[in-house]
């Protein structure tokens, strides 16, 4: 990629949420019609999709509900951007554009401004900072359809993960830190680094999504121990699970009814998210706050995102500067292939995921 571009576009991935009570349902109809989420023949998936989504629906609007009848993933997406803009501002003239994968704006929306922008080289980063096909994967794959539509001739370099990217790492150790030493009052706290599961049969095929998510434990883990100067109990547990399908585990409810067993304080910390949302704000403040009080659990803390937390904004100004440096895409911020050779789709081991892949790609 030219270093010396001097329109840089910047794509900031993320899940998207619906903005309203009424888009609820369509929101999740998107979610459960995408391929990388069910993956049957299309004309099932979309009757699977119409029938879940209706189910789905009601219980969905109480959850947002209790914020205010919205996502507000869309708002403190654009608060990151805003700050990764700035960041950036060095390299001439960068603008941070949002495409959301399930909800206004979609990619389509995003690849027509990037094109308007008539930028010399695009990056396109998510905010997963894990790999896997459901979420990275499939941002990407929906992104270069949008582009190839818009008529982009360059579809833009990917970072496909940063899963101990020092900027992330040091934000979420520094917030995990300070709960740690406040929930300390009622004894030895026991840290849960929470992430949404994935079904397990997902994993089995090679979806490189655990073993990273592990991974930005391991190290989230190690900077705290030099914050506390202590190693602090700690283990890695999925929630959201849904469906009848088995997933991976432990399971976040499971370990905090544990936790009440154990008589130990609980640190909770969303290793897997870098922004609020119903998953944060409703499933771990309330609904897993009101389980730790029934089961007994001394201190309940629960860990802010890092959302544009000054560290995490660096370390993603280095991840678009890296990807500027060099011409693979998708290109891990690790700067290499980190996964193990089981994990057959790691991004890196995926040419699908190229800058475009064939089926595309502008003749």
């Amino acid at each position: 990629m030219d270093q010396s571009a001097k329109r840089v576009a910047v794509v900031l991935f993320n899940l998207g949420g619906p903005d309203s009570p009424d888009a609820v349902q369509p929101f999740l109809f998107n979610l459960f019609n995408d391929p990388a989420i069910i993956g049957a023949p299309a004309p099932l998936r979309w009757s699977l999709a119409q029938f879940i989504s209706r189910r789905r629906a009601p219980v969905a609007r109480e959850i947002y509900a209790e914020l205010g009848g919205r996502s507000p993933l869309l708002e403190n997406t654009k608060a990151q951007a805003v700050a990764l803009q700035r960041k950036l501002s060095d390299l001439g003239d960068v603008r941070c554009f949002v495409a959301m994968r399930y909800w206004h704006p979609f990619a389509a929306e995003a690849a027509r401004d990037v094109k308007a922008f008539e930028a010399d080289a695009t990056v396109l980063l998510p905010l997963y900072p894990q790999f896997s096909t459901t979420t990275t994967g499939s941002s990407l794959t929906d992104w270069y359809r949008a582009a190839s539509a818009a008529g982009l001739a360059e579809a833009g370099r990917a970072v496909c993960c940063y899963p101990d990217n020092g900027g992330f790492v040091e934000a979420m150790a520094e917030r995990v830190a300070e709960r740690w030493k406040a929930c300390s009052k009622k004894g030895r706290p026991r840290i849960l680094f929470s992430a949404h599961g994935l079904p397990k049969r997902t994993v089995a095929r090679g979806d490189p999504y655990q073993w990273q998510v592990e991974l930005s434990a391991q190290a989230i883990a190690k900077a705290v121990t030099h914050r506390l100067g202590q190693a602090p109990d700690w283990l890695v547990s999925y929630q959201s699970r849904v469906g009848p399908l088995e997933w991976i585990g432990p399971y976040t409810d499971a370990e905090i009814e544990r936790a009440g067993r154990d008589g130990v304080p609980l640190v909770v910390a969303p290793v897997a998210f870098v922004s609020e949302h119903s998953e944060t704000l409703v499933e771990l403040d309330i609904e897993y706050r009101r389980l730790a009080e029934e089961h007994g659990v001394p201190a309940y803390e629960r860990v802010p995102t890092v959302g544009d937390a000054e560290q995490f904004i660096a370390g993603l100004a280095g991840l678009v500067r890296a990807a500027m440096a060099t011409d693979a895409s998708p290109a891990s911020g690790c700067g290499a292939r980190i996964c193990p050779a089981e994990t057959s789709q790691c991004a890196m081991a995926d040419a699908s995921l190229g800058p475009v892949p064939r089926e595309v790609r502008r003749s």
